[in-house]
């Protein structure tokens, strides 16, 4: 029996316009479920059909408080023959996400593990960017503190200008002005910068200016889930 992984949505959007209907028949025909975060799961599954028993399903949480030695254990229902689907908290599970602990154990046990299509910030965005995407990096989040910040930044710059590589990362929510604001007081002006925010929602907006622009145009993605990504 697989470990299947499934992506979940990235905002409100209905889920049909995100998730092809195979990735549905094969979530109403799980049991158990390895998650992020148990109610955001459960949310998620009554979205794909409202008809299927919550009640019914067993939920592990795997997130990033889970000890490593507890991980092994959520792949039991696979060694009784029964599948195990995996949702992240948002999009593609096992990416910047704490299930690719549980991949990689379901591989070194020799279990089926299939990926489901489904939506990824990291690569809607790099599509609609405009920057290289042969070859690209994404850091997930940046040091909190600023001294450590501008010294990532700076490497960056130095990869984007040496490698030709795209630089991917992201911030909480409410420090997104913040941090573009950092972004236009340490890097070149020329250095271009694509945010996209709310991907897949109605509020959705992928724009690329270079720094000099960011600096003089009014913007305020505070509150709103967004993705950076920086390119010469």
């Amino acid at each position: 029996m697989p470990l299947y992984l499934l992506p979940s949505t990235m905002s409100d959007a209905p889920v049909q316009n995100v998730l092809p209907p195979a990735n549905i028949e094969i979530i109403r025909s799980l049991r158990h479920f390895v998650v992020e975060n148990i109610r955001t799961a459960r949310r998620f599954l009554k979205r794909c059909d409202r008809n299927i028993d919550i009640d019914t399903l067993t939920f592990t949480t795997l997130d990033e408080h889970t000890a490593p030695e507890e991980i092994p254990a959520m792949l039991a229902p696979m060694e009784n023959g029964q599948s195990i689907g995996v949702i992240s908290e948002a999009g593609c599970p096992a990416v910047a996400d704490p299930g690719a602990d549980l991949v990689a154990i379901a591989q070194q046990k020799g279990y089926e593990v299939i990926p489901m299509v489904g939506p990824s910030s990291i690569i809607l965005s790099l599509m609609a960017s405009g920057f290289n995407g042969q070859t690209f990096a994404f850091s997930g989040y940046l040091p909190h503190e600023t001294k450590a910040r501008a010294t990532r930044l700076r490497e960056m710059e130095r990869r984007i200008h040496t490698e030709k590589q795209t630089q991917i990362f992201i911030e909480t929510p409410y420090r997104n002005n913040r941090l573009i604001a950092q972004l236009i007081a340490t890097l070149p002006p020329g250095m271009r910068l694509c945010v996209a925010s709310d991907i897949t929602g109605p509020r959705q907006s992928i724009t690329t200016l270079p720094l000099s622009a960011w600096a003089k145009r009014k913007y305020d993605y505070d509150k709103i889930p967004s993705i950076f990504l920086l390119y010469s």
